[in-house]
């Protein structure tokens, strides 16, 4: 008898067993499960449809290139046809379609040349911002492309004259500096200014070219024709729209006169200078043939891409 009471006992104790584990397999599960639920009701809710919708239209904004409109924005109005600048179209027909949008831009002027009408319908609304002087000079600036590509495009490739400051006791932009500091990096030697920046008035034989920023004129004392040939060449290489002057051109004596590519505080007359330069002309009133040292055409910021 001893033998099978041994065998229920040992069969009781294995089903309990059994079971224990069965609660205790069950328990987890419902455990599991509620802290399932737990974090699916505290899970962020899908975006809706319109949310969706808003986060689509923000990444299909056009995109504006800066470098490549205010390249536009000096070269088109100088043009004789209605020739379009390289990589600029697209960039520039965001900026005039924004324009139209303003009542700023005849619909039949949204073409991608930013020619003489899109220039005013831009300086219109720089000064519509408040903006007046040479930040109203109708080049796009950062400050001014952003506010009017809010909601409608975005803007790339930013560009700025920056801070002023002083060299050879003339004023400069710390942009023309830094252009000119390269530029005696790869001459050699240092140069020195017999003009600044920001003189409106300051020198009538300029034309005004020297009102804004971005302009110079360099002292070639003592130079050699050749020498003089090499720091325009030189000054071409880092960006400047830049000639060797001699008297029989105008009242002036001996110099170079050089002009910042792209810088957005020219001057009108020195926005002209730059454009004339990128179609093989000397910048003077005359429109005559560049005069200079010919090398691929490229600002500053190009430059610096490369080098």
């Amino acid at each position: 008898m001893a033998p099978v009471t041994t065998t229920r006992s040992t069969t009781t104790r294995s089903t309990a067993t059994r079971n224990r584990a069965t609660r205790l397999l069950t328990a987890a599960a419902v455990l599991s499960g509620l802290l399932l639920s737990a974090a699916q009701a505290h899970a962020a809710p899908p975006p809706s449809p319109a949310g969706a919708s808003a986060a689509a239209a923000v990444t299909t904004l056009p995109v504006v290139d800066m470098e490549a409109t205010v390249l536009a924005a000096q070269i088109d109005p100088r043009r004789a046809d209605n020739t379009l600048t390289p990589g600029a179209k697209d960039s520039v027909l965001a900026v005039e379609q924004a324009l139209q949008a303003r009542n700023l831009l005849d619909a039949r002027w949204v073409d991608g040349y930013f020619g003489t009408t899109t220039i005013a319908a831009y300086a219109a609304f720089q000064r519509s911002l408040g903006y007046s002087g040479l930040d109203a000079n109708g080049l796009p600036g950062a400050s001014s492309l952003a506010a009017l590509g809010q909601g409608r495009f975005t803007v790339t490739h930013q560009i700025g004259p920056g801070a002023r400051l002083q060299r050879d006791g003339y004023t400069v932009d710390t942009r023309t500096q830094n252009m000119l500091t390269e530029a005696e990096r790869l001459l050699g030697f240092r140069l020195t200014l017999d003009q600044g920046s920001y003189n409106p008035g300051g020198d009538p034989t300029s034309a005004g070219t020297h009102d804004g920023g971005g302009v110079v004129d360099i002292n070639v004392d003592g130079m050699s024709s050749t020498t003089r040939t090499a720091v325009a060449r030189a000054l071409r290489q880092v960006g400047f729209a830049a000639w060797v002057r001699n008297p029989t051109q105008g009242n002036w004596p001996w110099h170079i006169h050089a002009a910042a590519i792209s810088d957005t505080d020219l001057a009108t007359q020195a926005q002209n200078q730059t454009g004339d330069y990128y179609l093989g002309l000397n910048g003077l009133a005359n429109h005559a043939a560049d005069d200079g040292p010919r090398i691929p055409i490229q600002t500053w910021e190009q430059y610096q891409r490369t080098h």
